[in-house]
């Protein structure tokens, strides 16, 4: 396997971005959902600094990650077998899920510097966490993580279906069941 995509692979270093980044994203949604639902503080003040590093983490690999795409690498040719409409399909839950995984960096760093809680997080300032609900980019933060949440549900249906049902190997290309 070669770094760069071949026309019917994607190369190692977009099969790293892609599965890290996927790992990433999981334990982001699970630890935002659970630090949201946690009463207990010292749990919530953990699950916080967990997100908040990871979530950085994945803003960072998706800047990369777009980068790649634009100056070093192509992708390889879509598969054959899908229909215009899948294609486009696919096309736009691609994007979307650049959009909203800068979003959601976006309006957690915003939340983060609206309400004062990197020193609470990382500073070892004593206090409570803010309610976050108090600052204006809870709200698209929210809304963000449910639809990330629809976001990965199609893709990996999508993925699933063309790989098993359609048997297009579309998860041999990016580096699973060769």
């Amino acid at each position: 396997m070669t770094l760069k995509c071949t026309a019917d692979r994607y190369g190692q270093v977009a099969i790293l971005f892609h599965w890290i980044a996927a790992l990433f994203i999981v334990l982001l949604l699970a630890s935002g959902f659970r630090a949201v639902g946690t009463l207990d503080p010292a749990a919530r003040l953990l699950m916080l600094r967990f997100h908040v590093v990871a979530g950085v983490m994945v803003g960072v690999l998706t800047l990369g990650r777009a980068a790649w795409w634009m100056f070093a690498d192509r992708k390889p040719a879509p598969v054959a077998g899908p229909s215009a409409l899948s294609g486009r399909i696919a096309a736009i839950v691609h994007a979307l899920f650049y959009v909203v995984i800068l979003g959601m960096a976006a309006s957690g760093i915003g939340m983060l510097a609206l309400a004062g809680a990197g020193a609470v997080l990382f500073g070892g300032a004593a206090g409570e966490l803010p309610d976050f609900w108090n600052y204006l980019p809870r709200v698209p933060h929210g809304a963000g993580a449910r639809l990330l949440v629809v976001l990965l549900l199609l893709h990996v249906g999508g993925a699933l279906y063309h790989h098993v049902v359609r048997r297009e190997r579309v998860l041999a290309r990016i580096g699973l069941f060769r």
